[in-house]
């Protein structure tokens, strides 16, 4: 049996990549085409289930890091794990655990990392994995080539309209029922992947790699660079640059972000802008919500970190590096904040509680809107979160 782990060490934690994780498991979390979990269940062709902290190590069964992407040579690694042993790899210039086989039968190596063999990858090999937000756009580009090779192979995508111009040197897949006219799709520097029920409305232009997920919508006139990932039910609109939105988000209007996450239930108001790049050139710290600081992230290219049901209004402004907590309502002029807690209600002019009741009935008349009802254990969670943040 495989699980996800949320991770077996320091530094490998779902807090680390909050504002993301305050619903989500990181299994749960889109980096591709498909989510986490979606995309190691068809990587490995069995049934994948996510582990949670606290629950016991049960034997003979195979945990992964949640935030490992399905690179196929370290899927095979995964597959040939013997019992009892890790496969550690470096990452950033440490050793990191990235999955454990446990023993076959019930023992304190179950849980103790420590007294199990090591399988170590050699230090030329690559390994994407996701430890930091910003970490799902710069490795969109593989993340979605890996999950259209598993959705494509040995199909066939669905004809296009003749309106559409396409070019590129990478495939682009149409899965049944999408709606593409007029638009441009630009597979030169990636591959062009559109969902079931799709629509790519006249006068979008598209350059791979780029995903957009099931009863998702591109408006009129749409400009996207890769590498992008739009989740399902989505409506996007204006110009996005390697922007990974999770899912029922909406960006619907002009303005411009790039090199950013969004997570679920979210929407930005017409021409809503965020900075990605720092007029000094510098590179780029944001907050680390895990360590209570400013962190830097290694480049100079970062935009916005926006958790689950948050908004913003019309015509904000956001700056560099902004990362927005959940349940947030940004609105006014001039630039707000770059950290900005979960239930905040505000901008520029100073922030207040977002009141938990106006919060939940706002979700579920959004939610509502998609046919979904706002579950009891996200209500809790919620409502934990905001005892949290207001203390």
């Amino acid at each position: 049996m495989y699980y996800l782990h949320p991770g077996f060490q320091a530094g490998y934690h779902p807090d680390n990549l909050l504002p993301l994780t305050y619903f989500k498991h990181i299994g749960e979390l889109r980096f591709g085409i498909l989510t986490q979990l979606e995309s190691w269940q068809l990587a490995l062709g069995e049934k994948v289930e996510l582990f949670y902290e606290g629950d016991a190590l049960p034997p003979d069964a195979t945990f992964i890091y949640a935030g490992l992407l399905t690179d196929p040579q370290i899927v095979e690694r995964v597959k040939k794990l013997p019992h009892a042993t890790k496969l550690e790899g470096m990452i950033g210039g440490e050793s990191a655990v990235l999955a454990y086989h446990t023993p076959t039968v019930e023992t304190p190596e179950n849980v103790n990392l420590a007294q199990a063999a090591k399988t170590v990858l050699e230090p030329d090999e690559i390994i994407y994995c996701v430890t930091r937000p910003w970490h799902i756009f710069q490795y969109a580009a593989q993340a979605i080539w890996w999950d259209f090779e598993r959705i494509t192979a040995g199909r066939k995508s669905a004809p296009l309209d003749a309106s559409v111009r396409t070019f590129g040197k990478y495939p682009i897949f149409v899965e049944e029922g999408a709606q593409l006219w007029d638009c441009t799709l630009n597979a030169s520097e990636g591959v062009i992947y559109i969902g079931a029920q799709a629509e790519v409305m006249e006068g979008v232009h598209i350059r791979g790699s780029f995903a957009l997920g099931e009863h998702s919508v591109v408006k009129m006139g749409a400009k996207i660079y890769g590498a992008t990932t739009i989740g399902p039910h989505c409506k996007v609109g204006g110009e996005l640059a390697n922007v990974n939105i999770q899912s029922y988000s909406n960006k619907a209007h002009d303005g411009f972000i790039g090199n950013s996450v969004i997570g679920s239930w979210c929407n930005l108001g017409a021409d809503t802008n965020s900075s990605n790049l720092k007029n000094t050139y510098e590179e780029v710290r944001v907050w680390s919500v895990a360590e209570n600081t400013f962190v830097p992230t290694g480049t100079q290219f970062c935009g916005l970190l926006m958790g689950d049901h948050s908004k913003t209004a019309i015509n904000t402004m956001l700056n560099t590096g902004t990362v927005i907590g959940a349940f947030c309502n940004i609105f006014g002029g001039g630039f707000p904040r770059t950290w900005i807690p979960p239930f905040s209600w505000g901008g520029s002019a100073g922030f207040r509680p977002h009141d938990i009741k106006t919060a939940l009935e706002t979700a579920r008349r959004v939610m509502a809107r998609r046919s979904i009802s706002l579950s009891q254990e996200m209500e809790e969670a919620a409502r934990k979160l905001h005892t949290q943040t207001v203390k």
